[in-house]
């Protein structure tokens, strides 16, 4: 049995990205760059107006009041051609490009206009309202750096580089299997009294989205170990990763480990060190890797927040350790000694403290919805008192 430390070292190894493709930035959301966002147009493409006002030549305010001929407009989209000359002003609207000849513009409010004639009475401060063109960026220059999640900041920024289409890495194609004879298909399992729904792969399923992967399949399989190899063989073909709940333990129908067997399993690690989720194991058949997780709904849902989300991490083209940014708090409350397993605890942010959830039963699935963060407790470490800052991640 390996410590979390170690596990998370050996899932480094495996995590690597599984290819690219190009897609259109449309559908790009929540991907992740292969290759960087270079702009191809500067931003903005030319001096703007940051107001809603006139542009004229600064050295025709030397002389207060300034009477301007007013020669024309500018809208964005739809410039002024011409060049303001000595004694002239254009109004010009918000994003607009600035005419040539122009160094100043001044807002509206500062200006009293008639037909042809603008007037401005008084210094309208030193600010000239001008947005110089590639103040914001320049073509050629790099904006979004490989391996860069496109969230939507960075959506914003692609397509201001004028960019429709980005290479990125490809997602990978998540089998869930849930094995046990207990389990029945949510909404059904009042019908049988030894029955209970399943829930984990719904949870699974979830978590897996949320860190780039694409859940094509899942599947409640008995507890019957020709059943459970047919299974197996499948979701290898099919997809980059599989996911097993349940069936980790030592008893006689516990057959996640053995469906693969027949396919050349190879293990990374079959138990670490922690609590909840000391079952999980990590292995390979050929190019294809297997994740084990605890069949009980709160074992299995650390474990996938500790193990699934920075495996899906690396096979997206993300560092892993984007999806283990621990951070400190303080505790809410007292925090009992911890044993030679290190600890993950359930517990809810409440300004700004770990409030540690006093149920915390692996197979709590009411309590799980409270929880919003896991306090991490070093094996062997002493008890806790209110205060004392300890390490948290986000659930």
């Amino acid at each position: 049995m390996i410590s979390f430390d170690e596990a998370i070292e050996l899932v480094r190894s495996v995590a690597r990205p599984l290819g690219t493709e190009t897609i259109s930035i449309g559908e790009a959301a929540g991907r992740v760059l292969a290759r960087p966002v270079i702009a191809q147009v500067d931003s903005p493409r030319s001096d703007v107006s940051v107001m809603d006002g006139y542009a004229l030549r600064d050295e025709d305010l030397d002389q207060l009041p300034a009477s301007l001929q007013l020669v024309g407009t500018s809208f964005a989209g739809h410039p002024w051609e011409g060049s303001v000359a000595p004694g002239t002003c254009v109004r010009i609207f918000t994003g607009a490009p600035v005419p040539q000849g122009a160094d100043r513009v001044v807002m509206q409010e500062n200006v009293r206009s008639s037909a042809n004639t603008a007037i401005i009475d008084e210094v309208p401060g030193t600010a000239r309202h001008i947005r110089k063109r590639g103040s914001d960026f320049v073509a050629g220059e790099e904006l979004l750096a490989a391996g860069r999640l496109l969230d939507p900041r960075a959506i914003v920024t692609a397509a201001a580089a004028d960019i429709a289409a980005l290479e990125v890495h490809r997602r990978p194609r998540l089998h869930i299997l849930s094995t046990g004879d207990e389990l029945a298909q949510a909404g059904t399992a009042r019908a049988r009294a030894d029955a209970i729904p399943e829930s984990v792969s719904f949870g699974v399923a979830a978590l897996a989205r949320q860190w780039g992967g694409e859940c094509i399949g899942r599947a409640r399989l008995p507890d019957e170990l020709a059943a459970t190899e047919n299974a197996a063989r499948e979701a290898v073909e099919q997809a980059e990763l599989v996911v097993v709940t349940g069936g980790a333990s030592v008893g006689e129908k516990d057959f996640a480990k053995a469906m693969f067997e027949p396919l050349g399993l190879e293990l990374a690690f079959s138990k670490v060190s922690i609590k909840p989720g000391k079952p999980v194991w990590l292995g390979r058949v050929g190019g294809k890797l297997i994740l084990g997780l605890p069949g009980n709904p709160t074992s299995a849902l650390v474990t996938a927040r500790l193990f699934l989300a920075p495996l899906l991490a690396g096979l997206t083209g993300r560092l892993i350790d984007e999806a283990l940014r621990w951070r400190s708090v303080p505790l809410a409350s007292s925090l009992g000694p911890c044993g030679t397993r290190e600890t993950f605890h359930r517990a809810r942010s409440v300004k700004g403290a770990a409030d540690v959830i006093a149920f915390q039963d692996s197979s709590a699935q009411k309590a799980l919805a409270s929880a919003d963060i896991l306090v991490r407790q070093r094996a062997d470490s002493p008890a806790l008192e209110p205060g004392t800052e300890v390490e948290v991640l986000d659930f």
